[in-house]
């Protein structure tokens, strides 16, 4: 009896293995975006598009040397800026998504270099903080599916 048992339990291995060796690996459906989630983008995208044209007017304030402005563009229009990259962020695929977090963080640090550099009315270090924020800008909005891919 016992050796019967053992053999049992040896086939009961042998056929566990053959089973889970030959079964085949389900297949994972990439993640894309949908319909649904374009729109979503294409709505969040909104106030960061127009964020980008008052993070553009930014450099004239600093041309102009015009610290009171300066800082209350970057508390006042640009202040919600980090709650909608926050947003956007979100709809985003998951790979597009770290990578824009990312992005955005370094955004938000270049604006408080900017904005300390109003308040000691640094020009040097303003342009240093704006030319950084605008290059972290744009390599934000380049991971954000095109207008075209959400229109169609």
């Amino acid at each position: 009896m016992r050796i019967l048992r053992s053999l049992l339990s040896v086939m009961l291995v042998l056929v566990a293995t053959v089973l889970v060796s030959c079964s085949s690996p389900t297949a994972s459906v990439p993640e894309v975006y949908t319909p649904e989630k374009l729109q979503t983008i294409k709505i969040y995208r909104i106030p960061v598009d127009i964020a980008k044209k008052q993070v553009d007017t930014l450099s004239n304030l600093i041309n102009d040397e015009d610290w009171t402005e300066l800082k209350s563009v970057i508390h006042g229009p640009l202040g919600i800026l980090r709650r909608d990259l926050r947003y956007l962020s979100e709809a985003l695929l998951p790979e597009d998504k770290e990578q824009s977090l990312e992005i955005s963080d370094d955004l938000f640090l270049r604006l408080e270099n900017l904005d300390a550099a109003a308040a000691a009315k640094n020009y040097t270090n303003a342009m240093k903080a704006y030319s950084k924020a605008i290059a972290d800008f744009d390599a934000y909005v380049k991971i954000i599916p095109n207008a075209e891919d959400i229109d169609n």
